[in-house]
């Protein structure tokens, strides 16, 4: 795995103690972008997506997820509202007046729009990245059970990598680390815990919708999911030869997409 860039800080939310690191502008104008990782992992896998977010002139911030890395949170009894929580008192900490944008990778897609949801005051614009449709295939959830579990099979992990997460071509291997199996079942019991309307909404600010057209989480009759959920909110814009890893495996593609979003959104910085 790429080493995590930035800064290393921690803010508290409550008895959490969230770890981040923060790289790009110090200058308080420039844009602030929170990045929330899925299921199970860290900010790794945005090290080469932040890089280039950074060198565009965005702020970028990297949050570990409680029970990954140095943050330090309950597991038990949690909702997405906390976890949420956690990933807004690290955006909050490094934004400015250039205004802030929640990003979520596939299950932190859920965490960011609930953060969007719980504070309208902080987020100016929200981002997906590989977000889910409605539903997917059984298997497909099979195969993160195997990608993460160390004891099994390295082909299998490898071939779990390769139908869930990896485009042809790109290689899965960088994700045979990474995973914290603890923090799955945390992030899987706060699903559940969470009633749906207390953060399906997602606040009211603009979303981009970033997929790859590759990925078996967002069928091709999925593909317009959010646009028609939440329309006129959503812009959706796809990446051919990218699947659920997406910004680890397209990050000049998917890096620049958010740029022009972020700077036609927020047009002052």
């Amino acid at each position: 795995m790429s080493p995590v860039p930035g800064e290393r800080k921690t803010v508290r939310n409550g008895e959490t103690v969230v770890a981040y690191t923060v790289l790009g502008p110090s200058d308080d104008a420039a844009p602030t972008l929170c990045l929330i990782a899925s299921t199970g992992r860290g900010p790794a896998d945005f090290a080469h997506l932040a890089d280039k977010l950074a060198d565009g002139g965005l702020r970028v911030v990297l949050p570990w997820p409680r029970g990954a890395g140095e943050s330090e949170g309950p597991l038990e009894g949690i909702t997405f509202h906390d976890l949420a929580a956690d990933a807004a008192a690290a955006l909050e900490a490094e934004a400015g007046p250039g205004g802030a944008v929640i990003v979520g990778h596939a299950y932190g897609c859920w965490i960011a729009r609930t953060v969007a949801q719980d504070r309208p005051d902080l987020v100016d614009g929200i981002i997906l990245l590989a977000a889910g449709g409605g539903k997917w295939p059984d298997d497909l959830s099979k195969a993160i059970e195997v990608a993460m579990t160390p004891e099994a099979p390295e082909a299998d992990r490898i071939a779990a990598l390769q139908r869930g997460f990896f485009a042809e071509g790109h290689d899965p291997r960088p994700w045979l680390e990474g995973w914290h199996a603890e923090l799955v079942v945390a992030q899987r019991a706060a699903r559940a815990a969470t009633d749906r309307d207390s953060w399906w909404p997602s606040g009211t600010a603009p979303i981009l919708d970033i997929v790859g057209l590759q990925d078996p989480f967002r069928a091709p009759e999925a593909r317009d999911f959010y646009e028609k959920e939440f329309a006129p909110r959503v812009e959706l814009v796809t990446v051919d030869g990218a699947s659920h890893a997406l910004p680890d495996e397209k990050p000049d593609e998917v890096s620049a997409r958010m740029l022009g979003w972020v700077k036609a959104l927020l047009p002052s910085n």
